[in-house]
């Protein structure tokens, strides 16, 4: 029987209760237990099946907006529980939400549409992510969750590191650190057998080599980023702290919405022109926004919080964005990536103003209607460019499920050889 709860999205704590009745159902080989608390004193759990020194440590809840991750790292131990042979040399350890700060702020557990999904919408500021934090602050400076995750892989050493991510509305992915050879066709093969679109120019690794369709490696030290304002960099995130012992870290992408546009690889007709119009309704969605928060602004004196920091750090990282869009040539002339890019000309803005409707609300100011109206008409239109079609919460799960277990014994022979 499934562990998950009825088909939404579970919360961190019915997360814990379930690895608990796993870990609690067989002693001799499964154990939880936390290995950190949160800023706001939430504890961190560990769920640990196995005992071999060779690990894979699988990371759930990194961002707070894609909640497909936790159900995902349960089944993957289910799984691992039930077949003997997957943990006979490898122990598997799964870090339930590294963000469960930012899991109690957003508030979407069963969406029914975009637009839904938006008014419980919390994504934290670059340097408040776990994950990303490391790539924005000293090391003196890093918040308590980052610290716990690198703790951990400290500890295990793992081979492998897993991070499950999401998106809201595209196809499926991954981001490797280091090449898995053969992995693209079991990816692709489980993707199409789900229904799930393989969104072969993402622009999350735009200037990335691809090993297959919708498997992306990360460049050598000193290529150049294809967003230049953008101040994350993956080589300093917790990504890459694997590499110290050798390991290598996989992100594996499913989407809750799924569009069949992301993954066409015909040229696109235009792709410079196509940029810059993408830039300049960027700038548009953001100044609108930014004219809601000035009017506001004034009744918020003294308002504080990570939704208003977080809406303020997207409308910030706007004006660089759209400036690299139009000034550079594009990292892929494919109609799939400047579909990618699209959809993230889209995504910006709306979830910025849906944070800031969030804090409007909650202080019951007069400018919230506004805004209200501006997230369900760019909800809405998102959802038409890009036909959006519901993805079963079980065929996100599970597409996420196999795809670690594929990435951890196709990156164990890679291991093995070298």
């Amino acid at each position: 029987m499934s562990l998950l709860p009825e088909l939404r999205y579970p919360t961190v704590p019915e997360l814990v209760l379930s690895a608990g009745t796993l870990a609690a159902g067989r002693p001799g080989v499964c154990r939880l237990r936390q290995v950190g608390v949160s800023r706001a004193g939430r504890p961190l759990h560990l769920l640990s099946v196995g005992h071999a020194r060779r690990a894979v440590l699988v990371v759930a809840g990194a961002h707070a907006n894609e909640p497909t991750g936790g159900p995902a790292a349960l089944a993957v131990a289910e799984r691992v529980l039930a077949e003997r042979q997957l943990r006979a040399d490898t122990s598997w350890h799964f870090l339930l939400c590294a963000d469960p700060d930012g899991a109690s702020l957003h508030v979407t557990p069963a969406p029914r549409s975009l637009f839904d999904y938006h008014l419980g919408f919390f994504r934290p500021a670059g340097a408040e992510q776990p994950e990303w934090a490391p790539s924005m602050l000293p090391p003196d400076r890093l918040p308590p969750e980052t610290r716990a995750l690198t703790a951990v892989i400290d500890e295990l050493r793992p081979y492998l590191q897993v991070t499950l991510h999401g998106t809201d509305l595209g196809g499926s992915w991954v981001q490797l650190t280091k090449d898995v050879p053969g992995l693209a066709e079991p990816f692709a093969k489980s993707a199409a057998e789900l229904h799930i679109p393989v969104e072969t120019g993402a622009s999350d690794a735009a200037g990335w080599p691809a090993s297959g369709p919708g498997v992306h490696v990360m460049p050598a030290p000193g290529a150049g980023s294809a967003y230049p304002s953008m101040p994350d960099d993956a080589r300093h995130s917790t990504w890459y702290h694997a590499h110290r012992y050798g390991g290598l870290t996989a992100v594996v992408e499913v989407p809750m919405w799924a569009s069949d546009l992301v993954d066409d690889p015909a040229p696109h007709p235009a792709p410079a022109a196509a940029m810059r119009r993408l830039a300049g309704r960027l700038l548009r969605q953001a100044r609108t926004v930014e004219r809601v928060l000035g009017d506001a602004r004034p009744r918020l004196e003294g308002v504080d919080g990570p939704l208003l920091r977080a809406a303020t750090w997207g409308l910030e990282l706007v004006p660089g964005l759209a400036a690299d869009w139009i000034h550079t040539r594009p990292a892929d002339e494919t109609r799939a990536y400047i579909g990618s890019v699209d959809a993230f000309s889209r995504r910006l803005p709306l979830r910025v103003a849906a944070m800031l409707l969030r804090v409007l609300r909650e202080n019951d100011d007069r400018a919230a209607p506004r805004l209200e109206h501006l997230v369900r008409l760019w909800s809405d239109a998102f959802a038409e460019r890009f036909r959006a079609r519901w993805v079963p919460l079980e065929h996100q799960v599970e597409h996420q499920a196999r795809t670690v277990v594929t990435v951890a014994l196709h990156a164990r022979e890679r291991a093995d050889r070298g």
